[in-house]
């Protein structure tokens, strides 16, 4: 008994110590960005702007994989459920705090399980309509829609998902009753939103800029607490005439919970540094995007305190879901 006792017990130690060496010398082979949703959203794109700096300073490849579904808890399962060596990372969002009250069974603790590195970017959402829709206003928007109850529509980026949140606040402010469309991500909804197969969304800027500036879409407001710097001449909700939604969508990088410190310090280092740099901040602000670049301790308590926020508005609204 005893004997057996000491092999298990020098059988992980030596397990430790592999690890430590493995950790030591991180990287030693490709590194994947775990993304929830498809490509061509804020997510992926944010995700792909960060692998492609981080690539040469680490030395070794940063590839993006997406794996869309479940209102992106499906990959944030994956990453949950990874090995913590520091090889596979989450581009998380605002969504998983929101997830975290919104299903009733999640596969994760967002708070337990992952390792906060750093905070990329916030990029406000805007409402958005087709540019044939005849409201050229948010109070236009809202008598169409308490014209007849579900006579239009919004997309989000699918059940318990930022888009998801706003547009359920607004219809508790506004009184509209809007039928909600959920996606599993900004690029199919960006392309029935100007197809008019849905009337509006509360997106993220990056995706439906391009358009906005094309004039295919109409954008109305921003749904955060100012306006953004890549529509200034948009007002806020409030400015609107709908108060008290003030919501941005916050992206970051997170790794599996007992990720080795050091990995986590390395990763934070080297990725404050691309984040404040001039070229990486002018692309941000090229997409609506507003770069961040914070310690692991203070997206720890971001994300702690949305996670709180977010659990009472979930509560209030009686949102659940599967």
């Amino acid at each position: 008994m005893l004997k057996c006792f000491f092999r298990g017990l020098v059988a992980v130690q030596l397990a430790a110590a592999s690890f430590l060496v493995a950790a030591q010398g991180w990287p030693a082979k490709t590194v994947t960005i775990v993304v929830p949703f498809p490509p061509g959203g804020t997510t992926d794109v944010l995700a792909r702007a960060v692998a492609n700096k981080l690539s040469p300073v680490l030395g070794q490849p940063v590839i993006v994989d997406n794996k869309p579904g479940a209102g992106a808890t499906l990959g944030a399962s994956l990453v949950a459920k990874a090995p913590a060596d520091g090889y596979t990372l989450l581009m998380g969002a605002v969504h998983h705090t929101i997830a975290q009250s919104v299903f009733r069974k999640l596969p994760y603790d967002f708070q337990k399980d992952f390792a906060p590195i750093t905070t990329v970017a916030i990029v406000p959402n805007v409402l958005v309509v087709n540019a044939q829709n005849p409201a050229a206003n948010v109070q236009d928007l809202v008598t169409i829609a308490k014209s007849a109850a579900n006579k239009l529509s919004y997309g989000s980026n699918g059940n318990g998902t930022a888009q998801h949140m706003i547009g359920t606040q607004f219809q508790q402010i506004t009184g509209a009753q809007i039928l909600h469309v959920p996606y599993k991500g900004s690029a199919p909804l960006t392309t029935d939103l100007i197809s008019g197969q849905v009337d509006m969304s509360f997106d993220t800027v990056t995706p439906v800029l391009p358009f906005i500036k094309e004039g295919r879409l109409r954008p109305l407001a921003v749904t955060t607490a100012k306006r953004s710097s890549a529509l200034p001449d948009v007002p806020t909700l409030q400015e609107a005439g709908v108060p008290g939604i003030a919501i941005g969508t916050w992206f970051g990088l997170l790794a599996p919970a007992g990720t080795p410190a050091r990995v986590v310090t390395r990763l934070n280092g080297e990725l404050v540094k691309i984040i404040q740099s001039p070229d990486f901040k002018k692309q941000m602000f090229d997409i609506g995007a507003e770069p961040v670049g914070d310690k692991p301790e203070e997206m720890a308590r971001q994300i702690k305190e949305e996670t709180a926020k977010f659990a009472s508005l979930i509560k209030a609204a009686n949102i659940t879901l599967d």
